[in-house]
């Protein structure tokens, strides 16, 4: 993995545990649903995903929704827009 990779994991899983604080990053599979790892209900995970677009200032329309499942969806998906 990649050192960016790296960093925008950590600030990904910061923001996760913002909102799910017993998160044990650690223990995360990153091809797992997140959801079903975290226990995070719809609410919570479109706090997450809103969390992300504040932060990394980029739009996730919610046609997009459904293809961030994993870890991994998650931080490809961002990756591909920050370039």
């Amino acid at each position: 993995m990649s050192t960016e990779r790296q960093k925008l994991q950590v600030t990904v899983v910061e923001m996760l545990r913002a909102i799910a604080p017993e998160l044990q990053a650690d223990a995360l599979a990153p091809a797992r649903p997140l959801r079903s790892q975290v226990d995070l209900d719809s609410m919570d995970w479109l706090n997450f995903l809103l969390r992300l677009h504040q932060h990394f200032q980029v739009d996730i329309p919610e046609a997009d929704y459904a293809r961030l499942i994993s870890l991994d969806d998650v931080l490809d998906y961002l990756q591909a827009r920050l370039v």
